[in-house]
């Protein structure tokens, strides 16, 4: 028994002894694969490689925790660890909707105000416009054209447009005289 028991602590020693020996050897051949530039950069890239899919990885678990999946395994604390992040989260993405919300209701606002301030404008030159025509039209009403007079102005005063109808006519009588054509 005896005999067992010390034949397996050297079995154990030994490989134990061989695992180190393994690892001394891997490592002297990493180390002088090191030294060699060509060895090195390739080293480098095979360590790039497995951080980006260690990262790829660790981002899809991060991504999946987020969206309420894959969460068995965590405990109480990291479960409201994460409740807390995605509190936060959900506060700055607020806070940005509330920010492009209050500014594009700044500029609609601004908008209006322009708006207004050139619908006031054109109401003024058409009141402006409307006064003349009714000006010229009364000018027109009490004038004498062509020995034409003017029987009807009706000028319709409607803050939407204006109408007016003017009718012309003969004269009822004659106040000269058409001299004959040919005795001059």
């Amino acid at each position: 028994m005896i005999y067992t028991t010390i034949k397996l602590l050297t079995s154990n020693l030994l490989n134990s002894m061989n695992s180190v020996i393994d690892r001394y050897n891997k490592s002297k051949i990493e180390q002088q694969q090191l030294l060699n530039p060509a060895s090195e950069v390739k080293f480098w890239q095979r360590e790039a490689a497995v951080l980006r899919q260690e990262l790829h990885a660790l981002q899809e678990t991060h991504r999946r925790q987020i969206m309420g999946e894959q969460l068995n395994g965590l405990s109480v604390n990291e479960l409201n660890n994460l409740e807390n992040q995605l509190e936060i989260s959900l506060r700055g993405v607020r806070m940005k909707k509330e920010q492009m919300l209050t500014h594009e209701i700044q500029e609609l606002s601004q908008k209006r105000y322009l708006i207004h301030q050139e619908n006031v404008e054109l109401s003024r030159k058409v009141q402006r416009i409307h006064q003349e025509n009714v000006e010229l039209y009364k000018k027109a009403y009490t004038t004498n054209t062509n020995g034409f007079t003017h029987r009807e102005l009706v000028v319709a005063d409607d803050e939407s447009h204006t109408q007016i109808r003017l009718q012309l006519s003969q004269p009822e009588h004659s106040d000269y005289e058409t001299p004959p054509r040919g005795s001059e």
